[in-house]
């Protein structure tokens, strides 16, 4: 059949996908003098030497410094000219490599795809079996697309955007993020400025930001992924576009990103805007980023955060302290936040200690304290209250099963994190779809259980007084 000559390709964004055939077609009929695909995420980064080898100029950070942020063995060339630390990691192009690659590194490993958008087929393993079942399942490995494996650094993740014009390189700001590092960071709560870091931690970030935006040439914006480690800043990956903390840390600091990079792009310098090197100053109030989930409507995703994205929005809180500027944010993202209840605890056995401390502070705040066997019994010798429920196989062994106390309303909250198991996997899975199915508030991460107990230990509940 022949297609209508009334239907553009314009029209063709309302029904797919487009196609590189379909961009390349409007590059034919629109003749650009040159094309920015640093404001597209990672998907316009990747067409960017599509583009370049149909004859199109990339405006702004050129295909090559693209390439030596994205390509592993030149961006680890780069680092160490620059002499800034990144955790141990190498590049296989088949099972029995990465296998080999991982051993040498040590486990919890990260393990992931070049060129990976929105943390997608991005894993933590823990040991080899695991390692194999990812590599023959989660991907399709090969010369042209090698999976990465990277030293999982446990400590806390920090963001930093930056504008450079080639010479001046202006820091609207740093941001931490709430969730250790592990979490996607559109998943996690960030924070602005950060509340945690030394005077030498925010130094090294602003030196180590400079440095990689000049080593590689960037004219536009540039976002770069830490992690703070045993004291220690390692880069975790530049990103060299924009990214979604781009329009956040506009509103905030009052410097128009966007258009700077813009400005930038086209040869104005970011010294005759006014800017100079460095991080601009911070202002009195505290800012935090809340993804929103929508996993309501999305049935099969599994609610847990790890380093694949999952959230589909977020809100911004602010306010003098940060506890006032986090719960404005989590009310905002539609978490309940209730000052009064029940909290059920379904703990795999590696956080328990971790998750002792937390269900001790809810009991002080009045809150009714359940968890599954296992949990209950350890929490029982610290000496903490708490009422056993049954697991999903365990329905009718005691008074209440974990399913049936979601179903049926009588939990106002849950904690749970992932076991490593297949069985608990399942389980797990099954607990978080049936308090997200339920509306009600399931944590997976205990950083942000920690948060919202913050906001708990430190706000009044009478919202008109904030």
């Amino acid at each position: 059949e022949t297609v209508s000559t009334d239907f553009s390709i314009s029209d063709k964004l309302y029904f797919e996908p487009l196609t590189e055939e379909d961009v390349m077609a409007i590059i034919e009929l629109e003749q650009p003098e040159g094309v920015v695909v640093q404001f597209g995420g990672q998907t316009a980064i990747n067409l960017a030497e599509k583009l370049a080898k149909h004859g199109v100029k990339i405006l702004g950070t050129a295909l090559e410094e693209i390439d030596n942020a994205e390509n592993r063995d030149k961006f680890e060339a780069l680092l160490h000219k620059l002499n800034i630390p990144q955790p141990l990691g190498k590049t296989a192009f088949d099972t029995e490599t990465a296998v080999k690659n991982a051993a040498e590194i040590g486990y919890p490993v990260l393990v992931r795809p070049s060129y990976v958008l929105g943390g997608r087929a991005m894993e933590i393993v823990y040991r080899e079996e695991e390692l194999r079942h990812y590599m023959e399942n989660a991907v399709k490995v090969s010369p042209d697309h090698p999976v990465l494996t990277d030293r999982y650094l446990v400590g806390k993740e920090i963001e930093v955007d930056a504008i450079c014009d080639g010479e001046t390189v202006v820091i609207p700001g740093i941001m931490e993020h709430i969730e250790r590092a592990g979490v996607h960071s559109g998943d996690s709560i960030a924070v602005y400025p950060p509340q945690s870091l030394t005077k030498e931690h925010i130094d090294t970030l602003v030196d180590y930001t400079i440095r990689l935006a000049k080593g590689l040439n960037i004219v536009g914006l540039l976002n770069i992924q830490y992690v703070i480690s045993h004291g220690e800043v390692f880069v975790l990956e530049v990103n060299p576009r924009s990214s979604r903390t781009v329009p956040f840390l506009s509103k905030i600091t009052k410097v128009p990103m966007a258009n700077l990079a813009m400005k930038g792009i086209l040869g104005e310098s970011l010294a005759s805007k006014g800017y100079k090197t460095g991080l601009i100053p911070t202002g009195n109030k505290v800012y935090t980023k809340v993804p929103v989930f929508s996993f309501q409507k999305l049935k099969d995703v599994d609610t847990t955060l790890g380093p694949e994205m999952k959230s589909t929005g977020e809100v911004m809180g602010s306010d003098e302290n940060l506890e006032k500027s986090l719960y404005k944010g989590l009310i905002s993202s539609g978490i309940k936040v209730k000052d009064q209840g029940s909290v059920l605890f379904t703990i795999s056995g590696t956080a328990k200690e971790e998750a002792y401390g937390l269900a001790k502070r809810f009991s002080r705040l009045g809150y009714h304290i359940m968890a599954t066997k296992g949990t209950a019994r350890y929490f029982e010798e610290k000496g903490l209250r708490v009422e056993t429920v049954g697991k999903i196989e365990e329905e009718g062994k005691y008074e209440h099963d974990v399913l049936g106390l979601i179903y049926k309303g009588l939990v106002d909250m849950v904690i749970n994190t992932a076991g490593k198991k297949k069985t608990a996997r399942n389980d797990g899975f099954k607990i978080r779809r049936a308090a997200s199915e339920q509306e009600i508030a399931c944590l997976t991460s205990l950083d942000t259980t920690d948060a919202l107990l913050k906001v708990l230990e430190s706000i009044s509940f009478n919202v008109s007084s904030i």
